[in-house]
């Protein structure tokens, strides 16, 4: 790899598999793996087969943004198989859900 990619000023990598592990439900895991400057954050998130948010999940103070890196997440409302991508707007919600299990890419641009 060129050194002076990473030498440039806020150029920043992290693996998901060294990110601290937070239970938030049972058989839900977030994986924080950026924080920038203004607040936007960017994580990845594990469920296990058969798990669901216990409570609506509304998105505040801005939107979140998903990509579905493997298995079949369902919001509530409808499957969305890996490769998918949802942006749920600031203000919106859904009941995050998987029959399969399911790993996220998850962006908020907004903190």
């Amino acid at each position: 790899m060129n050194p002076a990619i990473l030498a440039q000023e806020g150029y920043e990598s992290a693996h998901s598999a060294d990110a601290p592990v937070h239970e938030l439900f049972p058989g839900i895991r977030l994986r924080p793996l950026w924080t920038g400057k203004a607040g936007a954050t960017a994580h990845v998130l594990e469920m296990d087969p058969g798990t669901s948010w216990p409570r609506d999940d509304v998105h505040e103070p801005g939107p979140e943004e998903v990509f579905v890196v493997s298995g079949t997440f369902n919001d509530g409302a409808r499957d969305y198989p890996a490769g998918s991508f949802l942006h749920a707007p600031a203000g919106s919600w859904h009941v995050p859900q998987t029959t399969t299990g399911c790993t996220l890419f998850l962006f908020y641009p907004e903190g």
